[in-house]
């Protein structure tokens, strides 16, 4: 290649890189693109108030106790399986 050549070579890629960059953000890039709108959320407090003494009381239903149907003296129930 001669110097010629060289030069020729960088200037065709020097304009199209700035023919590309400049269409690309007339397309791509508008400033109606670059705005974003976001929900505003309310501060988390670590404050928190009573629960509804209708559903948290003494005389609720635990859901988290144990429930047991019938006592078993059992001492390996399943026989090993699932090992």
């Amino acid at each position: 290649m001669k110097q010629k050549d060289v030069a020729l070579i960088i200037l065709i890629s020097a304009i199209s890189a700035v023919v590309s960059f400049t269409v690309s953000n007339i397309l791509f890039s508008t400033p109606q693109n670059r705005q974003q709108k976001v929900a505003v959320i309310d501060k988390i407090s670590t404050q928190f108030s009573t629960p509804n003494s209708q559903f948290f009381n003494s005389q609720s239903i635990d859901p988290t106790q144990l429930i047991e149907v019938q006592t078993s003296n059992n001492p390996n129930p399943f026989n090993g399986a699932g090992h």
